[in-house]
């Protein structure tokens, strides 16, 4: 593929991705289908089909994307912190945020899932928020922040609780206050892993 082909499948390739991310997160999965993303992108349902494969495809691109974006969220917040603990208050904090967004957290907590099964949610998950949360856990257990052995059973623990806490706040009838008390109660639970 020429490298004007290849510029060219790319901004094809996001044009549908930022389309089925807004059709996703507003309808959910079952109510989207391929003709629709392609009518709404000004594109056939060929070239939906030959960009993703199929409309579980198209899905999985979108989590990814969904991921990575809560992952660069995550990071920037953390990027931001005088040190390493405040670096994982402050992700973890940006997490539970970004994943109260309604946008993110149907496609990312309640759909894929359920969509991509959930071995594949887990590696998309790794990848991204849950590698961020795993490399400051391992750092503060290195520097002696968080006792030894606790780094990796932490990263699954707090990752439960968020990922909990946003499927909470975002049903919630006071979701503004309900997400100030969970991040005031992860805070305590950050808290509980601190040394001395």
């Amino acid at each position: 593929m020429s490298p004007s082909k290849k510029e060219q499948s790319a901004t094809t390739t996001r044009a549908l991705l930022a389309v089925a991310v807004e059709m996703f997160a507003d309808r959910g999965f079952g109510a989207v289908g391929l003709d629709d993303v392609a009518k709404q992108s000004g594109l056939t349902r060929g070239a939906v089909y030959h960009h993703f494969g199929s409309k579980a495809g198209l899905f999985d691109a979108v989590v990814d994307q969904v991921q990575r974006e809560v992952a660069e969220r995550v990071s920037d917040a953390a990027a931001g912190a005088g040190n390493l603990w405040d670096a994982l208050v402050e992700g973890c904090h940006e997490f539970v945020r970004a994943g109260s967004d309604p946008r993110i957290h149907r496609i990312m907590l309640i759909d894929a899932p359920a969509v991509l099964g959930w071995q594949r949610w887990r590696e998309l998950d790794a990848a991204n928020s849950g590698r961020l949360l795993q490399e400051v856990l391992d750092e503060l257990q290195a520097e002696g922040t968080i006792g030894p052995g606790l780094a990796a059973p932490a990263a699954h623990l707090l990752s439960g609780a968020m990922n909990e806490a946003v499927l909470w706040v975002a049903q919630s009838e006071t979701p503004d206050r309900d997400r100030d008390s969970a991040l005031a109660t992860l805070d305590r639970l950050l808290g509980s892993l601190r040394q001395g």
